[in-house]
């Protein structure tokens, strides 16, 4: 029944001082420290505690928002661990699922958390539905025009200027570039 540690910090300029000085305190007898982007799909620390975990074994963070990249991500992450046996215990929450009454509080945050994930996206909807009634479209404005379009395809046809070049002569993206090249966009 080990207690496995696992911080992260976002960049590499960050320390994770603080989180280990925690999980140190904590009883950790091993740790896995990722420096990485919480919205990275794969995280190889994260991945190397998750393999080296055994069931009765306790995951430890210092806060949930560590271990997940959303809501979501959180609970997959939470419900892999309950599948293997494995409990989670956040620090500074006071959440242990190691006990009946952990587990109910962490399903409680997750579920609120989701809901109010729902929530917003469900607003997003209809702030989204509402303009278009009103005849507003989302996305930003129109960055190539019909003399743009042909500049961008003259230029490009003449083989001397590349895709980066046109871009910046006419202050638009490669991508927008890309998409009035090609066939069927009427910058063709």
């Amino acid at each position: 029944m080990a207690k496995v540690g696992y911080a992260r910090v976002s960049t590499r300029d960050q320390n994770p001082d603080s989180q280990t000085d925690a999980l140190v305190a904590a009883g950790c007898e091993k740790m896995f420290i990722d420096q990485a982007s919480g919205v990275l799909a794969r995280r190889a620390s994260l991945d190397a505690a998750l393999e080296y975990l055994r069931p009765g074994d306790t995951l430890i963070v210092t806060k949930l928002g560590r271990l997940g990249r959303s809501v979501r991500n959180l609970k997959d992450v939470a419900e892999w661990l309950q599948d293997h046996g494995v409990g989670l215990k956040a620090i500074s929450q006071g959440i242990d699922t190691t006990t009946p009454g952990g587990r109910l509080f962490f399903h409680l945050l997750a579920a609120i958390a989701e809901f109010e994930h729902d929530l917003i996206v469900e607003r997003t909807q209809d702030g989204l539905a509402a303009a278009r009634a009103r005849g507003r479209t989302g996305g930003g404005g129109v960055k190539m025009t019909p003399t743009k379009a042909k500049q961008a395809r003259s230029m490009y046809d003449e083989r001397i200027y590349t895709v980066q070049e046109i871009a910046g002569t006419l202050g638009v993206s490669r991508g927008t570039i890309y998409r009035h090249l090609s066939p069927g966009t009427g910058g063709s």
